[in-house]
This record gives C-alpha cells, sequence and structure tokens, in this order.
C-alpha cells in the first residue's frame, strides 16, 4: 500500500499578509479543477513501494520527498548526480552505462538479480550536481505561448527546442536546469520513470542500472507500463494549478532595490513578466505574473554544469525563476551558494557584468537589491 509522506512544517511559515499560503492553488478555480489539484497533490505526496513499480534503481519514493521546502511541490537541498565526458569535443551522456543520471538507490535482490544504486563510471570526466528546482507557479509557465520566449532571444539567450513526445514535434523547452522539458506532463512522466523507476505509456521502458538491460529483462518485479497514465495526469494536473509563493511584504528598501536589480542589469535575463495566452483554464488565461525568469538559456561560463541536453551546450543553464527566493537556503544549479550574494558574486559568462557591477554597488545598494531579494 502506499502511505502518505509528512509535509515539512516549513508550509506553517510561508503564509502572506493576505492570508495567502504557500502550496496553495490558483484562485478562479471551478470545483472540478479544485478536486483535481487535490487529488494531485495526495498522488504527489503518495509513497511508492516495488509492487507499485518502484525501481528497480531509483532516487525517491515519492514526488514530495525531495519537493517540500516550504510546502508540498517546493524545492529542498538535495542533489542529484550527473556524469558525461566529451570524445573530441562533442558531448557523450554514456547512455550505455547509464548516464547522464545517476539513480542512486536499488531495491535488493528480486529472483537472481541484486539491484543496487548507480555509481559514476571510470569514462565519465564530467561530473555534477543538481539541485531540486521548485514548482510553484509553473502551470502558469506552460501557459506562456512558444512566441513569447522566441521574442525574448532578441534581447540575449536561446530557447531549447526539444522534442516533445506528446506531440511528435519540438517544441520551447521550459522546465528543468537546462530548459530540456517542453511541459508539465512530459516533465511528471520524464520524472516518474527517471526518480523512481515508474514507467508510464508516455516511457514505457525502464532505466537500466548503469546499462545492465539484461538484469530489467530478467528480474524486474513489474510489467510495464507500471502506470497506466493516471498518476502521471494527477502530478500534471497538481503542478499546473499550483499558485505562485505569495510575494513578501514590500517595503521602501525593497523598491529601492529592485531599481537597483534592474539598474545593474539583473533583470536582462531575470525578466520580472510574463503573461499567458489563451487557455481554457480561466486563472491561466491571458495571465500575467512575475516569475522573475526568461526562461532562456545562457552561456553561464564557469557556472555551467558541462552536461549538454537537447540544444543546451555544457555552459548553457536556463535561467532560474526568483519568486520564492526567500525560502531557499541553497542556491544555483549545484546549490553551492548557501547566501544570495554568494550566488550573485558566482555569476559568469553573460551574467559576469553584471556581478561585477553587484561588487561595485555600495554598502547599502547592496543591502536594497538583497532587500528586494528577501521580498520574492
Amino acid at each position: 500500500m502506499k502511505t502518505a509522506l509528512v509535509v515539512s512544517i516549513f508550509a506553517l511559515l510561508a503564509v502572506s499578509a493576505q492570508g495567502q499560503q504557500a502550496g496553495d492553488p490558483l484562485s478562479e478555480l471551478t470545483p472540478e479543477q479544485e478536486v483535481a489539484f487535490e487529488e494531485g497533490k495526495e498522488a504527489f505526496q503518495e509513497v511508492e513501494g516495488i509492487e507499485d513499480g518502484l525501481g528497480p534503481v531509483f532516487n525517491g519514493t515519492s514526488c514530495a520527498g525531495c519537493h517540500f521546502n516550504p510546502a508540498v511541490g517546493g524545492d529542498s537541498n538535495i542533489l542529484e548526480r550527473r556524469f558525461g565526458t566529451t570524445d573530441k569535443n562533442k558531448f557523450d551522456a554514456l547512455g550505455d552505462l547509464g548516464g547522464s543520471l545517476i539513480q542512486s538507490r536499488g531495491i535488493g535482490e528480486v529472483g537472481a538479480c541484486n539491484f543496487v544504486g548507480e555509481v559514476e563510471p571510470q569514462d565519465a570526466t564530467i561530473r555534477t550536481r543538481r539541485k531540486t528546482t521548485p514548482l510553484f507557479g509553473l502551470g502558469l509557465v506552460d501557459a506562456v505561448p512558444d512566441s513569447t520566449f522566441e521574442n525574448l532571444t532578441k534581447k540575449g539567450g536561446k530557447v531549447n527546442r526539444v522534442l516533445d513526445p506528446v506531440s511528435g514535434i519540438r517544441k520551447v523547452g521550459k522546465f528543468g536546469w537546462k530548459a530540456q522539458v517542453s511541459s508539465l506532463f512530459v516533465f511528471s512522466a520524464e520524472a516518474y520513470v527517471n526518480e523512481m523507476g515508474i514507467t508510464s505509456p508516455l516511457f514505457p521502458a525502464e532505466q537500466c542500472p548503469n546499462g545492465d538491460c539484461a538484469s530489467i529483462a530478467a528480474c524486474d518485479p513489474v510489467d510495464d507500463p507500471e502506470d497506466d497514465g493516471e498518476d502521471v495526469e494527477k502530478f500534471a494536473a497538481f503542478m499546473t494549478l499550483a499558485a505562485p509563493i505569495p510575494r513578501g511584504p514590500i517595503t521602501a528598501s525593497v523598491t529601492a532595490g529592485e531599481e537597483v536589480f534592474n539598474r545593474i542589469g539583473c533583470a536582462e535575463c531575470h525578466v520580472s513578466s510574463l503573461t499567458t495566452g489563451p487557455s481554457p483554464i480561466t486563472a491561466l488565461n491571458q495571465v500575467t505574473f512575475h516569475p522573475y525568469s526568461d526562461f532562456l538559456l545562457h552561456h553561464m561560463g564557469a557556472l555551467g554544469d558541462g552536461i549538454e541536453q537537447g540544444k543546451a551546450a555544457g555552459d548553457e543553464m536556463r535561467t532560474a525563476p526568483l519568486w520564492g527566493l526567500r525560502f531557499r537556503s541553497s542556491f544555483l544549479h549545484d546549490g553551492r551558494a548557501t547566501t544570495p550574494s554568494q550566488a550573485i558574486e558566482a555569476h559568469d559568462g553573460a551574467a559576469k557584468e553584471a556581478a561585477q557591477a553587484f561588487g561595485r554597488l555600495t554598502a547599502a545598494d547592496q543591502q536594497a537589491l538583497l532587500d528586494f531579494l528577501g521580498s520574492l
């Protein structure tokens, strides 16, 4: 049987002055949509077992096991590992050896097989970690037309056009550290198989432990697809209908800090406002929202992770949205920074000039900018 995961107590702290709480659904939902949100949230928290299709190798037993700060659907300081190598300046994810994502846990002995967590192969020359990302408000991002992101490239950055497995056509990637995922539905199914080892109609093949597909063929305890698609749809509904983190108090210092943020060039990538296109969901229909991201890829120099996904080069990363920043305790794709100041100072490549400008600010302007970030 599946059991419910206990929700982090941080959810009790993430409440705005207006009474909105982190993890709440969007406003203006119909009764049917509210039910879909709650059922999706419940599925998101369910702990999977071997009988549900968990594994044979996996990273977690529930979605909420990684996404819980400051409420179900948020981030965490949990890091996953990725690897790869280069051959004649061409990236190789070492897929035959289980790359690029490490599934660190195994379900143990099944018949003649013993499934244990994957390890980085000796052939790997690129090793990196990636932090769990928050999911609040992403239904709004999903509802933004591809043309909006294409137009934003005129100011710099590029889209990662990826093959959408639902439609079979290339679409703008919006999700993941490399903007490598085209929609929340695909994100749900991909995470289910990659992080929990649970297959579905969209991704019906198991992840072979370090490339050992023979063990899967011989000992996989549950027939594929292990989910008939119902859980994937529920995960996607929860994320689609989850509201953004409510904004904190906006003081005079916060207002001044946003002016500094804009002046030194941060807003060139961390775009304050986007607008959704037409949607049958009223709460997502032509709505302007404030993620503080362009969701584009930018060359980040030393801040890149070396992994290529889709059209994303090794030094390119998607601009991280800043909404909800005040509830995070580690920053950047690998969690190397423990304060916003450290994160700003580590910016390189296309963002290096803005980082240097931050270093030249007066102490008062730096504090105002940090106060602004602390309101998000």
